[in-house]
């Protein structure tokens, strides 16, 4: 299996499960001292082969890159789930290098990974795909515009190959998490003591690997399952106008924790 985004969070515990299930593995991120550490980790925990590939997929020339150096190898489970968000904020108020790096990173790595293994995988004749999206993708967010476009893209894409590769044995799963305990959602700006319905990036992780022929998509918290049916009840402007005055109260909230 490759897992991008392996270096910490939900990539991280993709990592962990598929190793204890004894899958061997190419594990990528940014940071090669995490990726050596955790090869070494679970190669002696479960007497896998870990094999760690720096690379930052945000740059438009890495995921070719991995194309390569998996090139030799039976990949038969891809995760692409590298990924990052920004701190809630107006749209305007980001910088706009960020922006092109969060849509390079969240949608144009996915987009190509895929490309390039599907074709493997159909010669194999069998193997899997999960996308991690997000249920921000559901419906666009205020306060969060950016990534929850880009997390909507990754969702059409999960969804749409799901479709084309239906008739085959390749599995195609788009994991959308609500709120997950990790590096990732610190850096959003949430207080990880107060992340009250919040699952461990092992739970999703593991939910995703069982669920894997649930697809196209799935929403690993019951809680945000039932809040994205409630929302898409709604009237689209009345569900946005809730979730911008949600968002709001989250920033002062969070703001007035940092005065």
């Amino acid at each position: 299996a490759v897992v991008t985004g392996a270096s910490s969070g939900i990539g991280y515990a993709f990592a962990e499960e598929l190793a204890s299930r004894g899958l061997d593995l190419v594990v990528t991120a940014r940071r090669l001292d995490r990726l050596e550490d955790l090869a070494a980790r679970l190669t002696r925990r479960h007497g896998v082969t870990v094999t760690p590939h720096q690379s930052d997929l945000a740059d438009p020339a890495a995921p070719p890159r991995l194309l390569e150096f998996t090139g030799g190898m039976d990949v038969g489970l891809v995760i692409s789930n590298a990924g990052f968000g920004l701190r809630r904020g107006p749209h305007e108020t980001h910088n706009a290098a960020t922006l092109t790096a969060l849509l390079m990173l969240n949608c144009n790595a996915p987009s190509a990974l895929a490309h390039g293994f599907i074709p493997r995988l159909r010669a194999r004749g069998t193997g899997g795909i999960i996308f991690t999206s997000s249920v921000e993708g559901a419906i666009g967010g205020p306060y969060s515009a950016a990534y929850s476009a880009s997390k909507a893209m990754v969702t059409a894409l999960g969804e749409a190959l799901w479709g084309e590769l239906a008739e085959t044995d390749i599995d195609v799963l788009t994991l959308c998490p609500g709120k997950t305990v990790s590096e990732a959602a610190i850096k959003q700006g949430f207080d990880a003591s107060t992340l009250d319905d919040a699952m461990t990036a092992r739970e999703v992780a593991r939910l995703a690997l069982e669920h894997i022929k649930d697809g196209p998509t799935y929403i690993s918290s019951e809680h945000y399952a039932t809040m994205i049916g409630q929302l898409s009840a709604l009237p689209r402007g009345q569900a946005l106008l809730a979730s911008a005055a949600a968002m709001k109260k989250h920033m002062a909230a969070r703001d007035a924790g940092r005065s």
